[in-house]
């Protein structure tokens, strides 16, 4: 069992007991491992001790978060940004398929992919020359599903395996710096709809959340909340492009893709590292 597989335990036990504060002995006991270990792994792997990762689930705090985030369109502004093209950091750019590219289904394209671990567990990852064009945690061994939607979306592309060339991508997003050091592309396909959507997401700061209410403010549809739920469903790139921080207007996390625990694994992560 991996060191986020016992995470991942140790979250759902505290998320199902938030209420009741479960104790460091208690939550090392449902782990079957003693107060100093579990205390040391917890710490190694989310930089913060259980009790303050539990104090980060709490539904108030998450309320807080929203109530003291400002709208998208204004964090846009202060950073002298224009049409969300650069975007939080100014270190990851995100460039839309262009109609001909979509037409010609890849053809003359090299993807390289490979599975990876990351702090939340295994992660599938594809890139082309212009920039990461999947991202996605892996439940299971679901190597050949996301080959097989590669395939889909760029039917004449070649595609092969190049681990060395992906963990150079998997280091700039987890590792110990907490700002990129270099520019990332995401290279992705959807419609002129999602584009907006994802654009707006990556103006979400690291440790502050949005509503969907808020993202769809931003792209200028307010009554579009539950489209634009449907389009940070559709995120093809996890993590970079941060579907994790939209929650919904009362508080609650919401669904995510890859699974509420390891949404709250990510939300306590990043609290660690940027608040």
């Amino acid at each position: 069992m991996s060191d986020y597989d016992r995470i991942a335990e140790a979250i759902a036990f505290i998320t199902s007991r938030v209420n009741s504060q479960p104790s460091l002995k208690e939550i090392a006991a449902h782990l079957h491992l003693s107060p100093f270990h579990f205390q040391r792994l917890f710490c190694r792997w989310a930089g913060v001790t259980p009790k303050r990762f539990l104090q980060a689930l709490t539904l108030e705090r998450a309320k807080q978060l929203l109530s003291e985030s400002k709208p998208l369109l204004e964090v846009s502004d202060s950073l002298g940004l224009s049409s969300g093209s650069r975007l939080y950091d100014h270190f990851v750019h995100l460039e839309a398929v262009t109609p001909g590219e979509y037409k010609m289904g890849g053809a003359g394209l090299t993807i390289e992919y490979a599975v990876h671990d990351t702090p939340f567990g295994k992660a599938f990852i594809a890139t082309t020359p212009r920039g990461i064009c999947s991202f996605a945690f892996l439940e299971r061994a679901e190597i050949d599903e996301h080959l097989a939607g590669l395939h889909k979306q760029w039917p004449h592309a070649l595609a092969h395996e190049n681990r060395q060339r992906t963990l150079a991508v998997i280091q700039a997003m987890f590792g110990a710096e907490k700002k990129l050091k270099h520019p990332v592309s995401l290279h992705v396909s959807g419609t002129n709809f999602q584009i907006s959507v994802w654009k707006a997401l990556l103006q979400i700061p690291p440790a502050t959340v949005a509503s969907y209410s808020q993202v769809a403010s931003a792209i200028g549809r307010p009554r579009s909340a539950r489209a634009v739920g449907l389009a940070v469903g559709a995120n093809p790139v996890a993590f970079l492009i941060p579907c994790h921080r939209v929650i919904q207007q009362s508080g609650k996390l919401g669904g995510y893709h890859w699974g509420e625990t390891r949404k709250q694994a990510i939300h306590a992560w990043e609290s660690a590292r940027y608040e």
